[in-house]
């Protein structure tokens, strides 16, 4: 078994997809005093952790200017005024690597490693993660729930999780949803993007009561 940190720096070198390459990396005049990660992005949080979150890929102005994931932009914001509230971080945000952030049986990652033109990934793109999303999966002691945020999350996880991991129609993506497979439960959010918490398509109720779920039923019942 892998550890995450041999995982993380198989992440950082990897440059499998040559159209996110040269993405990621024509991204770095944009950001200021050469504070650009530009790189892939691998995970963050505890091992062990009870709870795994996934994202889709990195953010323009966030994991790939930052490099850790879901860290600074509105996204995290969102996001991680939400975890601290459930006791999931010492802090109510996710700005930079060196803000002091502690996570508390938590571990975050992406289904892309890389950030895609337009939050677009391709096929092929998504294909090439899924390895170290099964790795990351695989290694983390004390699983017991996994928070999908989206739909492409969501079907990434159940190609990592399934026997089969091309049978997804028996479990549709929804919002709040809980599915339990092999030992571990899979729960579905709607990203919180801007657009999506912007028209209140998720709200932070509706978010804080998926963390809530998940405590009282996968992580302390």
């Amino acid at each position: 078994m892998e550890s995450m940190e041999h995982i993380a720096e198989a992440v950082i070198a990897c440059r499998k997809c040559p159209r996110l390459v040269e993405f990621r990396e024509s991204l770095r005049p944009r950001y200021r005093n050469g504070e650009g990660w530009c790189k892939p992005v691998p995970g963050s949080g505890t091992n062990p952790a009870g709870l795994l979150v996934v994202g889709l890929a990195p953010a323009i102005g966030g994991a790939n200017r930052t490099g850790r994931i879901l860290t600074g932009d509105k996204t995290s914001d969102f996001l991680f005024s939400c975890l601290h509230e459930k006791g999931f971080s010492n802090l109510p945000y996710s700005r930079s690597r060196d803000d002091g952030l502690q996570y508390s049986n938590i571990f975050l990652t992406a289904a892309v490693k890389c950030v895609p033109p337009d939050n677009k990934p391709m096929r092929e793109e998504v294909e090439n993660c899924l390895p170290f999303l099964r790795q990351e999966i695989e290694t983390l002691k004390g699983l017991k729930a996994i928070l999908a945020l989206g739909r492409l999350a969501h079907e990434s996880v159940l190609r990592t999780i399934l026997p089969d991991g091309s049978r997804k129609t028996g479990f549709p993506f929804s919002h709040g949803r809980r599915y339990r497979i092999g030992g571990i439960d899979l729960y579905c959010s709607y990203h919180p993007s801007p657009r999506n918490v912007n028209t209140g398509t998720l709200t932070r109720e509706m978010f804080l009561k998926v963390l809530e779920e998940i405590k009282e039923k996968s992580l302390f019942s």
